[in-house]
């Protein structure tokens, strides 16, 4: 019989990962996509704040909340994430499919915010390997982390 995982090791560990994968990948992604530019386009100024607004400096602090969130969802669906070898892929595919191309709202990068949002499509586009690796890095971590605990 596989050891059952607590919620305080995958809300903790979660919490961890989402944070230092976002400082990681967002800052890779700020400095090689050249976000400063490309946020005071006019089309895309119009709807997202400068990177140099107080709020988007502050972004980070915001980040163990979005952990915390996150490790409470994938707590409630250990069974399907840490019990399977796939598991990693089984949480990316959700985070990717739920959280990014079909979110509740017109986020940028969402089928949602392509239809809805006056965003160029470059804009859409330009911010999906920064997701799409984020999402992986922390979907395959956390999944070895809490296994590699049992």
């Amino acid at each position: 019989m596989m050891k059952t995982v607590s919620f305080k090791s995958v809300v903790l560990k979660t919490t961890v990962l989402h944070t230092g994968t976002y400082l990681i990948i967002g800052g890779l992604a700020y400095l090689l996509l050249d976000y400063p530019r490309k946020y005071a386009d006019p089309s895309v100024a119009i709807f997202m704040r400068q990177t140099s607004d107080p709020w988007v400096q502050a972004g980070i602090l915001f980040q163990p909340v979005r952990g915390f969130l996150l490790g409470c969802v994938f707590y409630a669906l250990r069974d399907v994430i840490f019990s399977r070898k796939d598991g990693w892929l089984r949480l990316w595919a959700m985070l990717v499919i739920v959280g990014v191309i079909t979110p509740f709202g017109p986020a940028p990068s969402s089928i949602e915010g392509v239809v809805y949002t006056n965003l160029p499509l470059w804009f859409h586009l330009m911010a999906l390997p920064e997701i799409f690796i984020q999402t992986l890095l922390l979907s395959f971590l956390t999944h070895v982390w809490v296994n590699r605990s049992r």
